[in-house]
């Protein structure tokens, strides 16, 4: 070999040697920021654990706050609200009853026929209204007047066989979904707006009488009977189909409970009498706290910037409005210590740009290849061409994300339980255990619990891991005895058949007022 041979040859593995070494830089410099992103996620599911021994550390702390928001005002955390809901509808109700429900940019406008002993619900007509968005930060008298002209209007379209009786007045159940301080079944004072609404001369003022100002005004004469929120509408709905009912949970895009309680535990009212011994209490549970929560940074700073700050905070990690936009952060942080997704896109820093529906579809997506999961991020985030391996990266932050938010909103439901000792422990009952004759006694005692709510019923996967931890929490023997039931459109029918229920005209009116004592 000549000089100049040697010298090519000498080059060329030169070369060869650079661009290996430039290869294996490239390799080890992608595989340290792959394995940061896997510090990432091995930090966020660390945060996120909800072993057996913190679930059932929620359950204890959710029981005691109920019981120290029944003690006194501003006690917990955990409003506990009065219903005076004492009667709860139980299939014996007979007639035509109406219900509005206003809990959003929607309104409803719903009639239901109830046959009375054995006939249920005969049939119901629903008319949905959208709300003009100028009606929304207006006057209290331009909303009512608008619900009020639509609610006659619905009624005009009646046909013959919704004559009344004579003397008889028509009887609606109003779903009011905003926060409200009760004063009686049929009254309460708008605390404050939320959802969009700011329409600030009904602060403080009485729902009911606004409205009945307004049906008064167009000559529709119509008695407001109740005045509940849609977590009471699906207790009632769920009662009427199962006398066993004795709590309801929405899990949807915002969260809430409420149950019954005995009125002799509800300590902050000693003065309070009902006939039946019982109420229903409206426990706002999505402001409940407990340091055995497992919060994370991207819970603190989804808390941080949204309009309401250190409130709300059980709800921020179980409802359907937070739970896309938990993991959106994830996948930024993800994407800012590494390469994942190539450059870092700018979509994932938009708030909220990942809805939890989209969310639960990469979550739930079985195809081989994840395709799901690429149509979404290539659609939703502008981010194509993303490797298999990162997709199910992605599965994996939603798997995390819901699994902690489902198995919290089961140990919340198993809290109510262990307060109105249905969970087999015996409870807290106004303030001391129950003993252990009544454990024994109501350990084995058949317990429906109602769900309503579009992340429990359209979320495959949410509800089978609220479930599983359900039984993981309760354990096996007792867990076959609470039956999680669905119950569809209690804010409407529900708050119907509370109209029903509380009607100085119902034919079962008489008859229902130990209904309560009964759910017990």
């Amino acid at each position: 070999m000549g000089k100049l041979g040697f010298g090519l040859a000498v080059s060329c593995a030169v070369a060869t040697c650079a661009i290996a070494a430039i290869i294996v830089s490239k390799r080890v410099k992608s595989r340290r920021k792959w394995n940061r992103m896997v510090g990432v996620l091995k930090e966020f599911e660390d945060g996120c654990s909800t072993s057996i021994s913190r679930l059932r550390q929620v359950v204890d702390a959710m029981a005691v706050e109920m019981h120290a928001g029944l003690a006194s005002e501003g006690g917990s955390k955990l409003k506990m609200l009065l219903t005076f809901i004492d009667n709860l509808p139980h299939g014996n109700e007979k007639g035509t009853y109406y219900a509005l429900h206003l809990g959003g940019t929607n309104f409803r406008v719903l009639r239901v026929q109830l046959g009375g002993e054995g006939s249920g619900i005969l049939g119901h007509e629903v008319e949905r209204q959208p709300i003009p968005p100028s009606l929304m930060t207006s006057t209290s008298e331009d909303l009512f007047d608008f619900i009020a002209d639509t609610l006659n209007q619905f009624i005009e379209k009646e046909g013959n066989g919704f004559d009344l009786p004579p003397n008889e007045r028509r009887q609606l159940g109003f779903t009011f979904s905003f926060p409200v301080r009760q004063t009686s079944a049929n009254s309460g004072y708008l605390v404050k707006w939320t959802k969009g609404f700011s329409i600030k001369d009904l602060v403080g003022k009485d729902v009911t009488a606004c409205l009945e100002e307004s049906l008064v005004k167009i000559g529709l004469d119509i008695r407001v009977a109740t005045l509940v929120n849609d977590t009471v509408g699906t207790l009632a709905l769920g009662h009427f189909h199962d006398e066993d009912t004795v709590a309801a949970v929405i899990i949807g895009t915002g969260t809430n409970a409420c149950y019954v309680e005995r009125t002799d535990a509800i300590i902050k009212s000693q003065g309070l009498l009902t006939n039946s011994g019982g109420m229903v209490v409206n426990m706002e549970w999505g402001n409940f706290w407990s340091s055995h929560l497992p919060k994370t940074s991207y819970d603190n700073d989804v808390d941080a910037e949204s309009p309401n700050p250190y409130d709300q905070g059980f709800e921020k990690m179980i409802s359907g409005m937070y739970l896309g936009d938990i993991v959106r952060r994830v996948l930024l942080r993800m994407a800012q210590e590494s390469d994942i997704f190539g450059e870092l896109p700018s979509s994932l820093s938009v708030p909220f740009i990942l809805r939890t529906p989209l969310m639960a579809a990469m979550h739930e997506d079985d195809s081989p290849d994840l395709r799901e999961v690429a149509r979404i991020l290539n659609d939703t985030l502008q981010i194509s061409d993303v490797p298999l391996k990162v997709r199910r990266v992605v599965v994996r932050v939603c798997d995390v994300v819901t699994r902690r938010a489902a198995r919290l909103a089961a140990a919340g439901i198993v809290g109510i339980l262990k307060k109105i000792g249905r969970d087999g422990s015996g409870g807290i009952s106004s303030g001391r255990m129950k003993s252990g004759v009544e454990s024994s006694s109501t350990k084995m005692r058949r317990t429906v619990v109602a769900i309503e709510g579009g992340l429990y019923l359209s979320y495959t996967m949410f509800r089978e891991h609220l479930n599983e931890a359900m039984t993981e929490i309760l354990g096996e023997e007792v867990a076959q005895h609470v039956i999680l039931r669905v119950s569809e459109d209690g804010s409407g029918i529900g708050a119907a058949l509370l109209a029903a229920s509380h009607s100085s005209t119902s034919s079962s009116s008489s008859s229902s007022s130990s209904n309560v004592n009964r759910v017990r």
